[in-house]
């Protein structure tokens, strides 16, 4: 597994405990099973202390952990069973974009993520995550689908962003995202936004104007990578880590400006140390929203959906005036 820089540390830590079990055998007793014992119960302590002061840049390099699971993870871990569907009908397949018809817990769905991939070859042919203009529409004629047979939508966001190449601007990428924003506020059926890694620029919106939208842990939503801000404020990409603060991306920032509807908890450390509690986090809280949702008529989904995204971010008070900014919202983190 690839280790971060923060994690060196435990590592090191761990791979001493590693050589000192080894040593002691059962004839050349070196150390204790008290001393060994009392050596994790401190690499505990360690872990704790250094995942609770993460800075909002090592949370970053949390969410593109090269292990971190993807949508076809998600996909194959929490669906029952999955019928891929494919093509836009006017251009061709983006393989950035998976989706199709699924049952999780039961319940029917059609599920949609973004999909960069797991090694070389298929990160290749995902085109890392970054979608072209038919991957949306691949993706909104699947929202569609759900609209007609009245099935909820979830969709998986983990992308750094729309493909930014000559191709998709000649397929004109910039209107294909204004159409799905435009589209995905109309559609009269249950949209569940799960953030599970990067949701980066309109790449990640155009697939996230949902009635709910949670949010991993240490996943990060933003208008820009903390590399491009650092870019262009600074002209200096090395900046990343004073951008990644400066952005206010992480969970807990966006719930405070009402962007994110929920925190769903990860594993210590990232979802990459505890795939299978992941899922079952991610699992529970669609299951959950999607027993909500369905009390709602169809019709009074649009306004709702629409009135949601109208309440984002806050209003800075004249001087003198005091402003409450508290909102109650449901963090599964808490539980």
């Amino acid at each position: 597994m690839d280790t971060l820089p923060h994690e060196r540390q435990i590592k090191d830590y761990e791979k001493m405990i590693s050589q000192l079990k080894k040593q002691s055998s059962a004839k050349h007793t070196l150390w204790s099973e008290s001393e060994l014992h009392r050596l994790e119960k401190k690499l505990q302590v360690l872990k704790k202390k250094v995942y609770s002061e993460l800075s909002p840049w090592e949370r970053v390099t949390i969410s593109r952990h090269p292990q971190r699971p993807h949508s076809s993870d998600y996909i194959k871990n929490m669906c029952e069973d999955f019928h891929e569907l494919f093509g836009d009908r006017a251009f061709g397949d983006d393989h950035a974009v998976i989706g199709g018809l699924a049952t999780i817990q039961g319940e029917k769905v059609v599920i949609i993520g973004q999909e960069k991939g797991n090694d070389t070859e298929s990160r290749l042919y995902r085109n890392f995550g970054m979608v072209h203009p038919e991957g949306f529409r691949k993706a909104l004629r699947l929202m569609k689908l759900a609209e007609k047979f009245k099935l909820p939508v979830v969709s998986l966001i983990d992308t750094p962003g729309a493909y930014p190449g000559l191709s998709a601007e000649e397929r004109g990428q910039g209107l294909v995202i204004a159409q799905n924003l435009y589209e995905m506020y109309q559609i009269e059926t249950p949209i569940i936004v799960v953030v599970i890694g990067e949701g980066c620029s309109g790449g990640a919106l155009a697939m996230a104007i949902g009635d709910v939208v949670g949010m991993l842990e240490h996943a990060y939503y933003s208008v820009i990578s903390p590399e491009g801000c650092a870019s262009i404020l600074w002209k200096d990409a090395q900046k990343n880590a004073e951008a990644a603060t400066t952005l206010k991306l992480n969970s807990e920032n966006l719930i405070d400006l009402n962007i994110v509807d929920t925190i769903i908890k990860e594993p210590l450390g990232g979802a990459h140390h505890d795939p299978q509690f992941t899922y079952s986090e991610v699992q529970k809280f669609i299951f959950e929203e999607l027993k909500r949702l369905k009390t709602l008529s169809s019709d009074m989904l649009p306004e709702l959906r629409y009135c949601k995204f109208r309440k984002i971010g806050k209003v800075a008070p004249k001087h003198g005036d005091k402003i409450d900014n508290a909102r109650t919202y449901k963090n599964s983190s808490s539980k």
